[in-house]
């Protein structure tokens, strides 16, 4: 769940609520908010001003997993099998 990595990162990195809103150029308020689930589906752009603050992708801020995860290794196995069979 987002929050919950929002504030693991936020511990990590040893930042206080205020310290994390002034690194990502956001207001407490809604670092509190983000935080206690209050804002549950924060924009684009807070999203983004919060990863650039911990220097990595949104998607690691979310927890997603990368494209490769989707779509490339299916395909791989796909393939991988199709080669198989023809052997």
């Amino acid at each position: 769940m987002f929050l919950k990595k929002l504030k693991q990162l936020r511990e990590k990195a040893g930042w206080s609520q205020q310290k994390l809103a002034e690194k990502a150029g956001l207001s407490y308020n809604v670092i509190t908010k983000i935080e206690q689930g209050a804002a549950k589906n924060p924009n684009i752009r807070t999203m983004i001003k919060l990863a650039d603050a911990f220097k990595i992708t949104l998607d690691e801020l979310v927890d997603r997993k990368g494209i490769s995860q989707y779509i490339l290794t299916p395909l791989v196995q796909k393939r991988s099998i199709s080669i198989k069979q023809r052997i």
